[in-house]
């Protein structure tokens, strides 16, 4: 009678939810190590989040102060003589620019020279980096500016010493508010001027916000001003600003038309936003820096558990745990503890940057792809980092790893 011997049963498969066991198991029996190595990925998932949401937060508050104020919006100022001398714009450039047709408003600063201090026993070399403007009454409808506190120059006060503060020069000299009943007071060239306004940021017209600006008829008599305007700003449709630009020049000035200085203030800015993309490369660098020692971190910490965990393997694979279920196991673990640091890199980086955002008074903008990619950046990188030590631990046969 012969005896037949059944073939051994093949190994079963290990489910998602058993390797997903195996690999926590190996990260609660080492815990501080586990915090540690997890530890490089976070920095490094977290400055790339960061590096990501911080500029895509800026150019979203460039675009809604763009959106505010205006990209139809254009200043210009006297250039240079044949002779390299300082040109002046007319008195009448105003009135000149109003003429154009698509014009739909035009308004002027005037640099009367004088410098502005809190009390007239401040030196008069203490200018606080501040300038005074003489200013149209129409200047706050032109740049779409708010005034915070107080009110602007209009026809009851342009002509006697009254002066509107910008937000930089307000906060300069000290002056938060403005109180009818308690009016504050600043000093202009020889003459006291009353506070009856303090205005909202402008950003695309920042010499409003260094200056304090005063009627133009005040400037003339109190201040000696000569009435040539040093800036003219002008509002035209979106659509006919180029066109607008390209006549501006003549017609404030048609002896010299070479001697005006056409800008469009909104590009300043956007040249200022781009010019920061080469930071942004910078620290999205050294972000991937980070991530890459996260990664040698993970994949010594496997390696070493490997070694540690020789009798542990060699036990497993005499049971009948196939090299395939070594292999995996090991990969689940790597691919967790890279995975826990990714996740806990992001809730830095959008922490990180809600913060920043709210402290310049930005609109947080957390890009999905920022936030996605990086838990799984984070997860390739375990995979790749665990791979090697997975696979050799794979190959420790079990007779070896028992001895």
């Amino acid at each position: 009678m012969t005896t037949t011997l059944e073939a051994p049963p093949s190994p079963a498969r290990l489910g998602g939810g058993d390797l997903f066991a195996l690999g926590a198991h190996g990260m609660r029996t080492r815990p501080l190590r586990a915090v540690l190595s997890a530890l490089g990925i976070a920095i490094g998932v977290a400055a790339m989040v960061a590096v990501l949401a911080v500029p895509a937060s800026g150019a979203q508050a460039l675009h809604d102060r763009l959106a505010a104020m205006g990209t139809n919006l254009l200043a210009a100022g006297p250039g240079q003589t044949l002779f390299g001398k300082d040109a002046t714009l007319p008195d009448t450039a105003v009135p000149m620019a109003k003429r154009i047709a698509p014009v739909t408003g035009a308004a002027a600063l005037g640099k009367t020279g004088d410098t502005v201090r809190r009390t007239d026993k401040v030196s008069a070399d203490e200018t606080s980096g501040l300038s005074v403007y003489a200013a149209n009454p129409d200047l706050l409808g032109v740049l779409d500016g708010k005034a915070r506190g107080g009110t602007f120059l209009n026809a009851a006060n342009q002509a006697f010493p009254v002066a509107v503060l910008g937000s930089v020069a307000a906060a300069r000299l000290g002056i938060d508010h403005v109180d009818p009943a308690h009016p504050r007071q600043v000093w202009i060239g020889n003459q006291w001027f009353t506070v009856g306004g303090i205005l909202d940021p402008m950003p695309l017209a920042e010499e409003v916000e260094r200056s304090v600006l005063v009627g133009w008829d005040a400037a003339k008599r109190y201040l000696g001003f000569n009435g040539h305007p040093t800036t003219v700003y002008v509002r035209a449709p979106e659509s006919q600003v180029d066109n607008v630009r390209s006549v501006l020049g003549r017609t404030l000035s048609p002896a010299a038309p070479n001697e005006v200085n056409v800008r469009k203030p909104s590009e300043a800015l956007e040249a200022q936003k781009a010019s920061g993309s080469t930071y942004d490369a910078l620290f999205l660098g050294l972000g991937a820096v980070a991530l890459l020692v996260g990664a040698v971190g993970v994949a010594n910490t496997m390696v070493i558990s490997v070694l540690e965990r020789r009798q542990e393997i060699g036990l497993r694979r005499a049971l009948g745990a196939t090299k395939r279920q070594i292999r995996g196991q090991f990969l689940a673990e790597s691919v967790l503890l890279s995975g826990l640091g990714g996740a806990c890199g992001v809730l830095i980086g959008v922490l990180g940057t809600t913060g920043y955002a709210l402290s310049q008074g930005w609109p947080a903008i957390l890009p999905p792809l920022a936030l996605v990619g990086g838990v799984a950046v984070s997860a390739l990188v375990g995979a790749l980092a665990g791979a090697y030590p997975a696979i050799r631990a794979a190959r420790l046969a079990p007779t070896r790893a028992l001895a």
